[in-house]
C-alpha cells in the first residue's frame, strides 16, 4: 500500500545512479533483465556467480563482452566485473586484472551461503594473502556477510559473521577497502558507523520496505524471499535510518536476482528479489517517507563513486511525483519473472526525457 508523501517536493534532479550490487545472469536471462538495469543505472558492480562462476580476469573480460553485446542499441550503460574468489584464487592474476581495468573488485562468498556459491571460500582465514595484495593495490573486497553453519540461526547468520570474521579482517588488514554488500541488521549498521573510511556497505531496497513477516503473510510467500533473509522490523528501521542518513558510508545496491517464477514457486525455492525494473522508484519512496529527499542523491549518486574511485555521472536523471504501477508479472526467458512491488502502486516515477 502506498502511503501518503511526507514531503511536498514533486521532482528530483540527481546525477544519474549506479547499481553497486546487480546480478543479470548470462543468456537468455541476461538479455531480458539487462535493458530493466540499463534503463535505471549508468553503471553496475556485475556479481559473478553464474554456474561457471567467473573466476579469472580472462572470466571477466569474456562476460562483459557478452554483456556489452546484450545490451539494446544506443543504451549508455557500463558494466564493472568483479572475481569470483575460491580456495584456489591467484593474487597475481586478481591483481593484474585490477591494474589492467578488467576487475573492478573481487567477491566472496562464504560457500553455500547462496545461490551460485557452491564454489565459495570454505576457509577465509586462507585467503589472508590474497587480501593482503589486495589492500596493497587498492583494490576493494566485496563481502556475503553471512556464516554458513547449520547450527546457526538463520536471521543470525549475519551478526555472528560480523563478530566472527569481519572484526578481525577489518583489524587485521587496516588499509583494505571493504564493502559489506546488502546489509540487513542492526548489529551491521552498527559496525559500519564505528569503521574507517575504507569500509562500507550496500543496501537493497527490499531489505528498506519489508520485514521477515513478508516472507509468511497468510502463507509462504516466496517472492519476499532472498539471501540474506529480510529480519525483524527493528533491524529494517535501523537500515532505513542509515540508508537516508546522508553518510557516505552507505549506497544503492539493489541486489537484484531474477528468477523464473517456476524456480520461485517450488518445493525448494530459490533466493532473490528481481527488483530493477523499479528500483530508484522504490528506493526514492523509502526517502520521501522519512523526508529525506535532500539525501537520496549522495545515497544513490554520490557515495559509491566515491568509495570506487570514480567520477560522478555527468548526466542527469528526474524522479517526479506520479502513480507508478508495478506489473504482476514480466516477461522473460519464455517465462515469467515476478517483480519487487508486484501489483502495488509506487509514488514516483524516472520523469520521460523531453
Amino acid at each position: 500500500m502506498q502511503k501518503s508523501p511526507a514531503s511536498s517536493i514533486s521532482r528530483l534532479t540527481i546525477a544519474r545512479p549506479d547499481d553497486w550490487h546487480l546480478h543479470i545472469r548470462d543468456g537468455e536471462m541476461m538479455a531480458a533483465v539487462l535493458p530493466h538495469s540499463a534503463h535505471q543505472f549508468a553503471r553496475a558492480i556485475i556479481m559473478p556467480n553464474l554456474p561457471r562462476p567467473v573466476v579469472t580476469s580472462a572470466d571477466a573480460a569474456a562476460y562483459r563482452a557478452r554483456i556489452t553485446a546484450a545490451l539494446p542499441q544506443g543504451t549508455d550503460f557500463t558494466p564493472l566485473m568483479t572475481a569470483y574468489l575460491t580456495d584456489h584464487s591467484d593474487a597475481t592474476d586478481l591483481i593484474d586484472g585490477h591494474g589492467a581495468g578488467i576487475l573492478t573488485a573481487a567477491k566472496l562468498y562464504p560457500a553455500h551461503a547462496t545461490t551460485g556459491s557452491q564454489h565459495g571460500v570454505t576457509d577465509i582465514a586462507a585467503l589472508y594473502p590474497i587480501f593482503a595484495a589486495m589492500e596493497r593495490a587498492g583494490m576493494p573486497l566485496l563481502l556475503h556477510g553471512e556464516v554458513t553453519d547449520r547450527d546457526v540461526d538463520i536471521f543470525d547468520r549475519e551478526a555472528v559473521f560480523i563478530e566472527r570474521t569481519l572484526v578481525p579482517m577489518a583489524r587485521d588488514f587496516p588499509s583494505l577497502r571493504i564493502v559489506l554488500e546488502h546489509i540487513t541488521t542492526r548489529q551491521a549498521v552498527d559496525f559500519i558507523d564505528a569503521a574507517g573510511e575504507n569500509i562500507a556497505a550496500t543496501i537493497t531496497p527490499q531489505h528498506l520496505h519489508i520485514n521477515r513477516n513478508a516472507m509468511f503473510d497468510g502463507g509462504i510467500r516466496p517472492h519476499a524471499y532472498c539471501l540474506p533473509v529480510a529480519k525483524r522490523e527493528g533491524h529494517r528501521i535501523a537500515l532505513c535510518r542509515a540508508a537516508t542518513s546522508g553518510s557516505a558510508k552507505y549506497f544503492l545496491g539493489t541486489d537484484s536476482a531474477p528468477h523464473l517464477v517456476g524456480a520461485k514457486e517450488a518445493a525448494c525455492g530459490c533466493a532473490g528479489i528481481f527488483n530493477a525494473p523499479f528500483a530508484l522508484e522504490s528506493y526514492i519512496q523509502i526517502f520521501d517517507e522519512a523526508e529525506a529527499l535532500e539525501n537520496f542523491e549522495a545515497f544513490a549518486s554520490l557515495s559509491g563513486p566515491a568509495f570506487y574511485r570514480l567520477p560522478v555521472n555527468e548526466a542527469r536523471v528526474t524522479l517526479e511525483r506520479a502513480e507508478t504501477p508495478v506489473p504482476e508479472q514480466i516477461t522473460a526467458a519464455g517465462s515469467h519473472i515476478i517483480p519487487f512491488h508486484a501489483g502495488e502502486v509506487l509514488g514516483w516515477r524516472i520523469a520521460p526525457q523531453l
